[in-house]
């Protein structure tokens, strides 16, 4: 019986939560303008808005917009982003959210007229960490997977090979609001638009190793 209770529980864990759709989702600062259609969100990017932590500028911001669902526990979410990027620091992505002082947010960032990877991490105070691109690109793909108490963030360009670009800490055994995000800090905005938004659960890694000792 444990045997089969524990292949049920694998079996589950591979099982894309086809139930969470966009319309359910709940908004952070919700822009003027956006709108759902088929399994895609376009926002108006919300003018002068960002999200930092004291650091290096002496500021802290909280004001742009972003989309959300609640997670507990480990999982995996990735998405599908263009924007049409126009002044600097425009950006689009990922966020992975406990509260104002503990977030994680990833994407495309346009920084004196290129396209960067970008991920900035706040745990009080933010840091910045960007990989600038070769050349504009008219969408890339990110994907996060929380295990545990870390967070690894990738990029793609064909949604087939994801490269690495982040490890960092995000508390774990914590509820995480995840969702796309997109800021204009410096613009009086831009269009953005996500799509392919998924997000898939993953056993909680302890479990499974108690699992496996007390078969």
């Amino acid at each position: 019986m444990k045997r089969i209770i524990f292949t049920l529980i694998l079996a589950f864990a591979t099982i894309t939560l086809s139930a969470q759709t966009l319309e359910r989702m709940q908004w952070f600062n919700e822009p003027e303008s956006w709108e759902i259609n088929g399994g895609t969100l376009t926002m108006d990017v919300t003018p002068q808005s960002d999200y930092w932590r004291i650091s290096h500028y002496g500021f802290t911001v909280d004001d742009a917009p972003f989309l959300y669902t609640l997670r507990g526990g480990e999982f995996e979410v990735k998405v599908k982003i263009s924007g049409d990027y126009k002044v600097r620091f425009d950006q689009a992505g990922l966020m992975l959210r406990i509260d104002k002082e503990n977030y994680i947010k990833a994407g495309i960032e346009f920084v004196d007229g290129k396209y960067n990877l970008s991920t900035v991490v706040t745990h009080h105070t933010s840091d910045w960490s960007v990989i600038e691109l070769d050349k504009p690109v008219d969408f890339m793909w990110i994907k996060a997977v929380r295990r545990l108490d870390a967070v690894e963030i990738f990029y793609s360009f064909d949604d087939k090979k994801y490269t690495m670009m982040r490890n960092c800490w995000l508390e774990d055994n914590t509820p995480v609001m995840v969702g796309m995000m997109a800021a204009c800090p410096d613009g009086n905005g831009f269009k953005a638009t996500f799509t392919n938004f998924e997000i898939k659960h993953l056993p909680d890694a302890r479990r499974l190793e108690w699992l496996k000792k007390n078969q």
